[in-house]
């Protein structure tokens, strides 16, 4: 009996990247792709108009990232397994994508093989959990003690916080994720009240303090 070819969208703002995978994952057999898009814009529009059981999702897209675009993606097309394939450590934003509706979070320097094993998992509807982020989401649930403030953000203001704990100033902030300047002020005020900081130094020295920069 013939199995149908899971269907993947990959979702990349990189052509090399896309090209690279597209040809690695169709050369499996048991696997197909079937679109592309190369902005968190267009990975909402692939999954209206496109018929795919998963799609990879980059998170550093120009238009809309990746992290805006799961959101609205998991409450357009909930079937669609998302699987987010970033440059980013996992524990910069494992967790909160998963709680977000991520069916998996794989890292860049990942095996190609295990992005095709990913695959195979999530679209028959389980989730693919790496043993590091398998940590991470484990220490949130048996420890006993209060975690860091950070993990009270959302997966947004998580994003809008590495980027100005790295040095980037608001206005190269609002380039890089496609925000409005008062918007990444608003983003940076909200930040200064969780994580109880009182300048940009703080962010710094707090994400330095709970080894969330590389």
């Amino acid at each position: 009996m013939l199995v149908r070819a899971v269907r993947v969208g990959i979702a990349d703002d990189h052509p090399i990247t896309r090209t690279a995978l597209r040809g690695y994952l169709d050369d499996q057999g048991d696997i197909r792709v079937v679109a592309e898009a190369a902005s968190g814009r267009e990975a909402i529009d692939l999954v209206r108009t496109q018929q795919i059981d998963v799609l990879l999702l980059d998170l550093d897209m120009p238009g809309q990232s990746g992290i805006d675009a799961l959101t609205m993606i998991k409450a357009k097309a909930e079937h669609v397994a998302v699987l987010v394939l970033s440059g980013y450590p996992e524990h910069q934003y494992a967790v909160p994508l998963i709680r977000n509706g991520a069916s998996g979070y794989l890292n860049k320097a990942c095996e190609p093989s295990e992005i095709c094993t990913a695959i195979r998992r999530v679209a028959q509807g389980g989730r693919y959990i790496t043993p590091v982020v398998a940590e991470l989401l484990a220490s949130q649930v048996i420890t006993p003690t209060p975690g860091g403030l950070h993990e009270q953000l959302s997966a947004r203001e998580l994003q809008v916080f590495l980027k100005l704990a790295q040095g980037c100033t608001a206005g190269e902030v609002a380039a890089e994720l496609s925000l409005s300047a008062k918007t990444v002020s608003t983003y940076r005020a909200r930040l200064m009240r969780k994580l109880e900081a009182r300048s940009n130094s703080d962010l710094t020295y707090y994400a330095l303090k709970h080894r969330l920069l590389d």
